[in-house]
């Protein structure tokens, strides 16, 4: 649920490279994306299950072979699509994953946590083929926004050599970098701004666990015309305040509430995350939802929870 970058560019940079094996196939998600990712190539076209659940669960039931990237349980893909996977017995499933506390519901399974992307592995799945010639600028494209957007451009520790050695490739080929980084990062609308000044004049810090957190309601997102992605990017505001250690941005959704958690290394948010939420992602990045309640007792059952993990 909630496809970003490196979900949506691992996903059409390897439907790309299918259709350059004369492999059949289609994109599928459980939700739509931010219309910032339109550039990509052939994103028109990809399947969005909650807008079309019927289509969707036809080409599954039509379907070989399921490719699962960017998760590795099953309930990431939300109820709407997670029982055609949990009765796909008769079909090969391949989970591609860079993920921690993999379900194992896989055929076969490539995961490495230590990766900084699934497009990063997509790349080293194409390479391990032997078919590096048939990465083209538009499979560079999509490769790259998985690369940028999971690596908060290049800036994360799960960066590696070979993560530049990946982006230099891709530029080899053909890739533009500078058209992926402008429609990803510099196409704001007046709303969105005017939402990120509001939103930066909520964030708050626990001083007792060095925790800073910033939480919205469906209300104030609607006051500036909240649109699906407008709010990428908050929680980092608040883990770059000087001497907080985790940061925590939670607001209300259709039918829940959604947290993302951020850490400097210290905290492995991905640990608390699982333990209290049901959540996942990495040590230093992770999400959890709960169901929709009192905003401001969901924040301060997360302070109690989050000042217990920290001191166990």
């Amino acid at each position: 649920m909630g496809p970003d970058g490196d979900s949506l560019g691992s996903s059409i940079a390897l439907s790309h490279y299918l259709n350059k094996l004369s492999i059949k196939n289609k994109v599928i998600v459980p939700d739509n994306f931010p219309d910032y990712y339109n550039f990509l190539p052939s994103s028109n076209e990809v399947i969005i299950a909650s807008e079309n659940l019927l289509l969707a669960g036809d080409l599954i039931d039509k379907s070989d072979l399921i490719f699962c990237l960017d998760f590795n349980q099953r309930n990431r893909v939300g109820e709407l699509l997670k029982p055609f996977l949990t009765n796909a017995e008769d079909k090969m499933v391949i989970v591609i994953d860079h993920h921690t506390y993999p379900e194992n519901f896989g055929t076969f399974e490539l995961i490495d946590s230590t990766a900084s992307s699934t497009c990063e592995l997509i790349y080293r799945f194409i390479k391990d083929n032997g078919d590096l010639d048939l990465i083209d600028p538009e499979i560079a494209m999509a490769i790259y926004t998985g690369l940028i957007t999971d690596t908060g451009s290049f800036k994360y520790s799960s960066v590696t050599h070979l993560t530049h050695e990946i982006a230099a490739f891709l530029k080899k080929v053909g890739l533009d970098h500078t058209f992926v980084h402008d429609h990803i990062f510099d196409q704001n609308n007046l709303n969105q701004l005017l939402l990120k000044g509001y939103a930066l004049q909520k964030i708050k810090i626990d001083k007792v666990s060095s925790l800073s957190y910033l939480a919205l309601t469906e209300d104030e997102l609607t006051r500036f015309q909240y649109q699906k992605g407008d709010t990428e990017g908050f929680v980092n505001y608040c883990l770059s305040i000087r001497g907080v250690k985790t940061a925590v941005f939670v607001k209300e959704d259709v039918d829940k509430i959604k947290f993302s958690f951020r850490s400097k290394g210290e905290v492995k948010v991905n640990e608390f995350a699982k333990l209290y939420y049901g959540g996942g992602g990495h040590q230093m990045a992770a999400g959890a939802s709960v169901q929709r309640g009192d905003l401001e007792e969901v924040v301060m059952a997360m302070l109690t929870n989050y000042r217990k993990f920290i001191n166990t």
